[in-house]
């Protein structure tokens, strides 16, 4: 029997790149899948009516004899995220497994960023996951309370290197997905006692939304391209099944055949006052000396995670 056969889950942004492998390696382990992607039918290059990419995708998933739903609702959109999910419910008798992916890029730096490309990406991203989870949450409260006990509940949300980096060119978007993961170990306490676990992966991935920021790195002349959405889509497929069940509260980044556990940061150093309340001359006599002895440039962000390649 599949893995998740009797399941069913929702990816956001499925209609293309990352969602779509997803969605699809979803359908693959046996899930029920409902298919977001923002946007109404509309015409392709030759002028042919076309149904839309979500409806192209659950139908991918229908051909290869699995159950999909076509939805193309805005996630950003408080009372269109409850209509997903309740969608999913009506469809296929309850919702088991969250992916949310959507996502847009307005790149610029900080000191150029209009107020509505922080707003656009802060909205879609970070309020985009919250809006789903709040609906997604709220379902397994109550499946939970009716059962009396644990029910089946997983929750996979999309981060970035860029938060982790500190990306110069990204101040939106590296915000907005640093406050996912934040949103992701809040949520993996919350909902623990329910059986719901919330993980958050940082992939990388050649995709639509992501040509520009990797358009130097080369495609391989043959085999799978290392940034290929497909080297992503068997992470999420494992975190959303019953073996991944005491995996929670976690950041892991993923790509090109390679998996990496994110360690939860710690404390490099811990200064007390002699008095009440710290003094200026005091804070000067233990920070500047701690700082003039680490290494020129270093900041919170972890650049090494830029290095990581299958391998090494």
């Amino acid at each position: 029997m599949p893995l998740l056969e009797g399941l069913s889950a929702i990816v956001t942004g499925a209609g293309r790149g990352l969602g779509r492998a997803e969605a699809l390696e979803l359908a693959r382990l046996g899930a029920a899948v409902v298919v977001n992607d923002y946007g109404q039918p509309g015409r392709d290059g030759s002028g042919e009516a076309s149904a839309g990419p979500a409806e192209e995708v659950a139908a991918e998933i229908r051909a290869s004899g699995g159950r999909a739903l076509a939805h193309t609702g805005d996630v950003a959109d408080f009372q269109q995220a409850r209509e997903l999910v309740e969608s999913a419910v009506g469809e296929f008798g309850k919702l088991d497994i969250l992916v949310n992916n959507a996502g847009i890029l307005r790149d610029r730096m900080v000191f150029s960023m209009a107020e509505e490309e922080w707003d656009a990406v802060i909205r879609v991203h970070l309020k985009g996951h919250f809006n789903t989870l709040r609906f997604a949450a709220a379902h397994w409260r109550e499946r939970s309370k009716r059962a009396g006990g644990p029910v089946y509940g997983r929750v996979v949300n999309t981060s970035s290197e860029a938060f982790l980096v500190g990306s110069a060119g990204q101040p939106n978007y590296a915000a907005a997905k640093g406050g996912i993961v934040g949103l992701t170990t809040s949520t993996a306490l919350a909902l623990a006692k329910y059986g719901v676990t919330a993980n958050a992966i940082c992939p990388r991935a050649r995709t639509r939304m992501t040509q520009d920021v990797f358009a130097a790195v080369d495609q391989p002349p043959e085999g799978l391209d290392p940034l290929a959405p497909e080297h992503v889509a068997p992470l999420v497929g494992y975190l959303a099944s019953p073996a991944a069940a005491r995996i929670t509260g976690q950041l892991l980044v993923v790509h090109g055949g390679m998996v990496a556990v994110v360690e939860r940061p710690r404390i490099a150093a811990q200064f007390d006052s002699k008095q009440d309340t710290f003094t200026y001359d005091e804070l000067d006599a233990h920070l500047t000396p701690y700082y003039a002895e680490r290494p020129e440039g270093e900041t919170f962000a972890a650049t090494e995670v830029l290095g990581l390649r299958r391998g090494r």
